[in-house]
């Protein structure tokens, strides 16, 4: 029949393909092998620097394959056996297709051995690609000289550098599962020493301009060098000396990328404890990061008045992000139709769905839109888990302005952020609608205290609290300032535990309220802040000192166990330290008519425990 040669040309094909593709395997393998063993073992991803004549350093392409953790034992027994396994199995099934082509018979029709042959063939493959590493296999296909660079095993453990704008987004860690009374420290970066006459050189082409100062990091390979290399070259450009700026003691490699460009050195900012501040039934030893004398004393004082009441109340209202993209149409009557079709409740799950594909924890909480002419200012509003959530948000509010051109392609976007968000800037948007966490902080305070610690009396603070938080600010037109000195606490707290600074002006919108409860004889104080911006991941709390501050208040990384508590935990923390302010300054004020020299000798005696205790 003329089938039957065709089918038994066929199946020599297959068997000389076969053949020559196992012995190709076979050969490649052990070659493999011989390089897997010559190579040191790894106990963690490392990344090499070696330096170059020109200063610069190799970029290495490292990654550990799962044989590296393998005692050698296990490698000469179940590694043996799996390899062992797959040539046996395939040399078998070779046999089989052999015989099966010289008998003519189909090779799709397979016995149970053979059966069981295919199953420990594919098996004994899986392994030997977890043994190499999907790497190794890609490295096969497309070699790259860096990737058989050997390593330096005495080189410290280091991390990625991400791009600015990528690494600011900001990443989930984990909680530290130490003790309470347990900091945990970090190694210092690898030093590696260099030759004044190499610095020198790099030192001349940055003063020069053949090197870009912004381009040393990646030029040098070593963030230390780097910053110290731009700080000469600077001294040297402007013929200024940045003597008493510390370089040394820092680590540069945590902020590149993340916290600051173009590093010349750091600013020493002492770090005081107020407390213990009793808040909800929680004890809380509050730093604050400040050069004000005496701020930490005077809100110490405070902590202690409301301690010996029985502590503070603290409630939150509100908890989402805002961000607020400004969008044109040709006319008004386009822009008022978006604004009905954003605002319509049965579209809202749909763009939720849209918003919310960008990250697990971002959450559509609610849009709301204001029209000015032709433009549509859209205010998302969304929950970030335990990230302050700026880039968060603005990832999802891309995803569905992407969304809205299909059904509105006339929409010009002319910007992300449209001053409707509002951020950094006093508004009173956030005053009435809330921003970041919305808290309200209350303490009723015995009459004995606010004699004994606070020296003065309830009638006294109740009349000062009206005429000058809330008349005096409004005869100035005050907008969220109705208090006495919340972002004096509110920024101290915020450089000490690494949030946002600039956010301070929303952050520290607040109003105090005092009133004599009691028949006149205890002191009701509350404060309400609608838009504390806070986060513990993400931006300047991954550094050193300021994961400390987050450490020592309980709130270091996300929650495991409810995503979003540590944030809401630390807002209220700075709502409860902002009440212990706020009395204690209202105090000396209206202790006497110096005010604040007299409110710096009430704190200057509290802090060295001279003033009377009360039992």
């Amino acid at each position: 029949m003329p089938t039957k040669p065709l089918l038994l040309l066929s199946h020599l094909t297959f068997f000389t393909i076969s053949t020559r593709t196992y012995f190709c395997c076979t050969t490649l393998l052990f070659t493999s092998i011989m390089d897997v063993r010559r190579r040191p073992v790894k106990r963690q991803h490392q990344r090499s620097l070696k330096q170059q004549d020109s200063g610069e350093f190799l970029n290495q392409h490292d990654q550990t394959k799962a044989s590296d953790a393998l005692p050698l034992p296990l490698y000469v027994t179940i590694n043996g056996l799996f390899f062992t396994m797959f040539f046996s199995v395939m040399y078998f099934l070779l046999q089989r297709w052999r015989e099966k082509i010289r008998t003519s018979t189909a090779l799709h029709v397979v016995t149970y051995s053979e059966m069981a042959a295919l199953v420990s063939l594919v098996a004994s493959f899986i392994y030997i690609l977890g043994f190499f590493g999907f790497d190794f296999v890609q490295s096969i296909l497309r070699p790259s000289p860096a990737s058989w660079i050997i390593e330096d095993d005495n080189m410290e453990e280091d991390k990625p550098v991400k791009p600015c704008g990528q690494a600011l987004v900001p990443h989930i860690l984990p909680t530290n599962s130490t003790s309470e009374m347990e900091v945990e420290t970090k190694k210092p970066p690898p030093t590696m020493e260099y030759n004044s006459q190499e610095n020198e050189e790099i030192v001349k082409q940055v003063v020069a301009g053949s090197i870009p100062s912004y381009a040393l990091e990646s030029k040098l390979g070593d963030c230390k060098r780097a910053a110290s290399v731009r700080r000469e070259a600077l001294e040297r450009i402007t013929g200024k000396s940045l003597t008493g700026m510390p370089l040394d003691g820092f680590d540069y490699e945590s902020i590149l990328g993340q916290c600051c460009e173009m590093p010349v050195g750091y600013i020493q900012i002492p770090v005081g404890i107020a407390g213990p501040l009793l808040l909800n039934g929680a004890e809380f030893s509050v730093p604050m990061a400040t050069t004000e004398g005496c701020l930490v004393a005077s809100t110490n004082r405070g902590c202690k008045a409301i301690y010996v009441s029985g502590g503070a109340t603290c409630m939150l209202l509100r908890d989402g992000m805002t961000r607020a993209p400004v969008v044109r149409f040709g006319s008004a009557k386009r822009a008022a139709e978006l604004k009905l079709f954003l605002e319509d409740p049965e579209k809202f799950d749909t763009l939720a769905v849209v918003f919310n594909k960008s990250s697990r924890f971002g959450k559509l909480q609610s849009i709301k839109c204001a029209i000015a002419g032709k433009n549509i200012y859209i205010r998302f509003c969304c929950s970030t888990g335990d990230a302050m959530g700026m880039n968060m948000v603005s990832k999802g509010v891309q995803n569905v302005l992407d969304y809205l051109q299909t059904d509105f392609s006339d929409m010009d976007v002319m910007g992300i952020s449209g001053n409707y968000c509002s951020d950094k800037k006093p508004a009173a948007v956030n005053w009435i609608e809330g921003r970041g966490k919305s808290v309200v902080c209350e303490a009723v305070i015995k009459e004995e205290v606010v004699r004994k610690v606070l020296k003065t009396s309830v009638a006294s603070l109740v009349e000062l609290n009206m005429v000058k938080n809330l008349t005096g600010s409004a005869m100035a037109g005050a907008l969220g300032g109705f208090n006495a000195h919340a972002s004096n606490i509110v920024s101290a707290i915020y450089i000490a535990t690494g949030q946002d600074p600039a956010q301070n002006v929303e952050s520290s919108h607040c109003i105090t309220m005092m009133e004599a409860i009691n028949d006149g004889k205890d002191l009701h104080v509350s404060v309400t802040m609608p838009s504390i911006e806070v986060g513990t991941v993400g931006g300047g709390t991954q550094l050193a000192s300021q994961a400390a501050c987050l450490n020592l208040l309980g709130v270091k990384g996300a929650s495991k166990e409810e995503p979003g508590s540590n944030s809401r935990v630390l807002a209220t923390i700075v709502a409860g330290s902002v009440l212990a302010g706020e009395l204690s300054l209202m105090s000396a004020i209206a202790a006497d008519t110096t005010g604040d020299s007299v409110d710096n000798v009430d704190a200057q005696v509290e802090i060295r425990g001279l003033a009377t205790e009360v039992a």
